[in-house]
């Protein structure tokens, strides 16, 4: 019998947050760089779509397959998970208001705002995901799992 060796999903996961962050960062340069120009970019409604689709995309692929996989290994992380989850839910919501303003030509301090919070709110939650499941995840053998199916687009 072959033993599987672990593999690093927790640094995958802290990869994963670093490019969502890398991703906000472009999209309040476009906001910043719309404001300049005096109009609403093809850049920034690009960027903004992007990160949007990025964040959604790896929250979705979380709640789809991560958090089962936890579950399923570690029951007593049932309430770090409902966290998470709740987490994810709000910031779904943010981020349909930053489409909202942009859809609606809102100015960029406007648009700021509404990137902001998300920023509060994901900064919070990959820190309180950070803390409570990377060790667990650190401890998974690469069982053949797919990183974009259980981090998102990504991984």
């Amino acid at each position: 019998m072959t033993e599987q060796r672990a593999h690093a999903w927790g640094r995958e996961l802290r990869d994963v947050h670093q490019r969502l962050r890398d991703a906000l960062e472009v999209a309040r340069e476009a906001i910043a760089d719309g404001a300049a120009a005096g109009s609403v970019s093809r850049d920034l409604r690009l960027f903004c779509l992007g990160f949007c689709t990025a964040l959604n995309g790896h929250h979705t692929s979380e709640d789809a397959a991560l958090f089962p996989l936890l579950l399923e290994r570690r029951p007593d992380l049932a309430p770090v998970v409902a966290k998470l989850k709740q987490d994810h839910s709000m910031i779904e919501y943010l981020i349909a208001g930053l489409q909202r303003a942009v859809d609606s030509g809102h100015g960029a301090e406007e648009q700021l705002r509404h990137l902001d919070g998300i920023e509060a709110v994901m900064e919070t939650h990959f820190r309180y995901e950070e803390k409570q499941i990377t060790g667990v995840l650190d401890e998974i053998a690469d069982e053949g799992l797919d990183r974009r199916t259980l981090l998102g687009p990504l991984a």
